[in-house]
């Protein structure tokens, strides 16, 4: 299902590596993953994916694992394992979504007590 990726054992030694000490920051400036970043948003069109899917138009400004680079390392330079996504779909994806909320006129001073304390 998921295509050859460019992984080298010492690459992918230090990919394990990375991902135990918690700091994935190396892995995301590095040449390959930068590189198959590029592919990919060129391969999309440099088009949000799930916008598109929407029929909406909105510009890609992440590549997203689809499958986690931490739950699946060996993925992590498949490009058929990334998307090119929106900031609004990739917040949704990681549940880091705030849909604002709106309050009523009469439920904005619930708690506030008019009484004149002087």
């Amino acid at each position: 299902m998921w295509g050859v990726s460019a992984l080298t054992n010492k690459f992918y030694r230090w990919l394990l590596d990375l991902i135990a000490k918690d700091n994935m920051i190396p892995f995301y400036k590095s040449k390959q993953w930068r590189a198959l970043r590029a592919k990919a948003l060129k391969r999309d069109h440099y088009e949000c994916i799930l916008c598109k899917a929407e029929g909406k138009y909105h510009r890609a400004q992440n590549v997203h694992h689809i499958q986690e680079v931490k739950v699946r390392p060996d993925l992590a330079l498949s490009l058929e394992n990334i998307e090119c996504i929106c900031i609004r779909h990739h917040n949704a994806i990681h549940d880091r979504y705030q849909p604002h909320v709106k309050v009523k006129a009469e439920d904005k001073f619930d708690n506030f007590d008019a009484s004149e304390r002087w």
